[in-house]
């Protein structure tokens, strides 16, 4: 078994609940089917209830099962945490994790790039120490609890995501997670429907220097309709700032910026002197997201050369522009896969991305953007003038991508279908060698079946 991260006397002092002595486990699970050997699996209730899956999970090897009801059919000697409820346990697990630890945390909320920021900054400060990340998007009520559940004893760093659907969630998550730097990448209209303004969403994203350390620093976005709201919450805080930016005056300001089809290059001036960054990335978006990432890297006391030179190791997520080549009949296309997750401002800096992936036929598939509210119909329809420069030919699906469909001049409109699922199959019958196709949406678009489709055609086609 792997290290031991909690023991008996220490989960019970953490949660205040009972287990048996003797129990260690080496890391924390809320997924049965993932549950590694010797961790602790954590029976949360969501669609469905965690506590079915417990036989399993110890089947599978887990040194113990946090429960807060009795579960049938296991033995009397099965390794139990009893709790009075599983979520609370598991968010006092996470913050027993996180006093104990002697790490410097970061913890990134935002809009757009709050994920890629969080994976430049844990690709950085691996080049500074141990770091410890949250894994994918894990940024909610349990996923925050459950990174810092996993931090490891050694680690010098933490890095933290936190998000919202509603008002009120990031406060708590962040005094949870204690950071010693807060990051606030891009405000959009994300939950637009949920929250009512753009202002409430930055007051929101704003609450997270509610949880900063004594001390603690919050970089914060020097450009934007709610640059002054956020730098006036962390002010009235008595949070020092560092903005990022492009413009006279900002503490880290973008200069230089050369961009290709795949890579970009340029200079963040820092403090009185510049670091060069190098990106395997394209997109100036995800430049400015290095930025921000690179300030907050100072601000925890990071070399910031090292993290530099750390960035190398940054490369794009499934859903979050990561680019796969697909074999097509006579040759390959390229698949940019940022099918996770939409809003307008996310789904501008996607279509810059394939306008840039030049001598190629490009080909923009978009799903709907969700929780605008009731400007929804036409935010998507203002997207048109983007999408027409940028792609060849455009596919929609969705009740109001039909509004960019029909704004779209006539030979740009690829086709326009209910859901993802209808359009799939005409997407990657379209695909031909040399396209760049980009697939993006809501998550609730379910855009992640168009990128399998387009996968499995591509299979299917190489094996024939």
């Amino acid at each position: 078994m792997s290290a031991v991260l909690w023991e008996a006397a220490s989960l019970r002092a953490a949660t205040g609940g009972a287990v048996r002595e003797g129990v260690s486990v080496s890391g924390v699970s809320i997924d049965s089917r993932g549950v590694g050997p010797g961790e602790l699996f954590v029976a949360l209730r969501d669609a469905r209830d965690g506590h079915d899956f417990v036989g399993d999970a110890l089947a599978r090897g887990a040194g113990c099962a946090m429960v807060d009801r009795d579960v049938p059919g296991l033995g009397a000697d099965a390794p139990l945490l009893h709790v009075g409820d599983t979520l609370a346990g598991l968010t006092a697990l996470g913050a027993a994790g996180r006093a104990r630890s002697a790490a410097r945390f970061v913890a990134v909320t935002g809009s757009v790039g709050k994920t890629s920021t969080k994976e430049m900054l844990a690709a950085g400060l691996s080049a500074c120490g141990a770091v410890h990340a949250a894994t994918a998007s894990y940024n909610n009520h349990w996923g925050v609890p459950l990174t810092l559940a996993r931090m490891p004893l050694g680690a010098a760093f933490g890095v933290i995501e936190i998000g919202m659907n509603t008002r009120g969630e990031i406060a708590p998550l962040s005094r949870l997670a204690r950071p010693h730097v807060a990051v606030v990448t891009t405000i959009a209209p994300a939950h637009l429907g949920r929250l009512g303004s753009l202002e409430i969403i930055a007051e929101e994203k704003a609450d997270i220097v509610a949880g900063l350390e004594p001390g603690g620093v919050a970089v914060l976005p020097a450009e934007g309709p709610q640059a002054g709201l956020l730098r006036r919450r962390a002010e009235e805080a008595g949070v020092r700032v560092i903005t990022f930016g492009e413009g006279a005056g900002v503490d880290a300001r973008l200069a230089g910026w050369e961009g290709g089809a795949d890579r970009q290059s340029f200079r963040v001036v820092l403090g009185g002197s510049e670091i060069a960054v190098s990106l395997g990335v394209p997109g100036r978006h995800m430049a400015m997201n290095a930025v921000a990432a690179l300030a907050a890297a100072q601000a925890l006391g990071a070399d910031r050369a090292r993290f530099a030179d750390g960035l190398a190791g940054f490369a794009a997520l499934a859903g979050r522009g990561a680019r796969v080549p697909v074999p097509v009949p006579g040759g390959t296309a390229l698949l940019l896969d940022e099918s996770y997750n939409a809003n307008t401002t996310s789904m501008r800096a996607a279509l810059a991305v394939l306008a840039a992936q030049k001598g190629m036929r490009r080909i923009a598939v978009m799903g709907d953007m969700l929780e605008l509210g009731d400007e929804g119909v036409a935010m998507h329809a203002a997207l048109a003038e983007d999408a027409a420069a940028s792609a060849d030919l455009v596919f929609t699906c969705g009740p109001q991508m039909a509004a960019l469909h029909d704004a779209l001049p006539a030979a740009r409109r690829g086709a326009h279908a209910a859901d993802s699922a209808a359009l799939a199959p005409i997407v990657a019958d379209a695909l031909r060698a040399g396209d760049a196709v980009l697939v993006k949406g809501s998550l609730g678009s379910r855009m992640a079946v168009v990128v399998r489709a387009i996968k499995a055609s591509g299979a299917q086609g190489a094996a024939a």
